[in-house]
């Protein structure tokens, strides 16, 4: 049993089972790879199975200064990210990252496995979900099962018809610029 103040203990591969067994239960078809620990959404996008009608989502997790509401941001793996976008979308002033130890307080994860599906894994944390449209695109989408070790991949249509509407809550769908890049002075 965990003391107060000491981080929950993360046990990945029952998160990871956790999740599979979700998506099983809710029949949604989905393929899955396992893999070397992957980091980065560059490491991902450089997988085998990384084809061109494979969306990856780069997850975030932000909050609001008091650290009272949080937001799971998903969004396309180039696309800069900027608070400031999303805070102003949002109506919430001052988002920022959330601190390192919400990740695995609120959802029971390790650093770079955060995903949607995650949500299954603490109904109650409270997450918003936050989508941006430029997500969805013809083809697949591929996400963490809860673990950098593995990657599940949807046919989009599965994925929005399917898992979106399982989640928890009910999510936030905004249409995020592009930020506009200056050229060099």
């Amino acid at each position: 049993m965990n003391t107060i103040g000491e981080a929950p203990r993360i046990d990945a591969y029952q998160t990871e089972g956790l999740i599979l067994d979700r998506l099983d239960a809710l029949r949604i078809h989905y393929e899955h790879y396992t893999h070397h620990p992957v980091h980065t959404i560059d490491e991902c996008l450089d997988l085998p199975y990384a084809e061109e009608d494979v969306t990856f989502c780069k997850n975030i997790l932000l909050c609001n200064r008091q650290q009272t509401q949080f937001y799971l941001y998903v969004t396309v793996p180039k696309k800069p990210f900027r608070t400031a976008d999303v805070s102003k979308l949002l109506g919430v002033s001052r988002l920022s990252f959330a601190p390192d130890d919400a990740l695995p307080r609120l959802l029971q994860l390790y650093s770079g496995s955060l995903t949607p599906l995650a949500l299954w894994l603490n109904p109650d944390s409270g997450i918003q979900l936050v989508l941006d449209r430029e997500i969805r695109q013809p083809g697949r989408i591929a996400f963490h099962p809860a673990v950098n070790t593995a990657t599940v991949i949807f046919q989009q249509e599965d994925f929005f018809s399917q898992v979106v509407p399982a989640l928890p809550g009910e999510p936030v769908f905004l249409d995020v610029p592009w930020p506009v890049m200056s050229a060099g002075v």
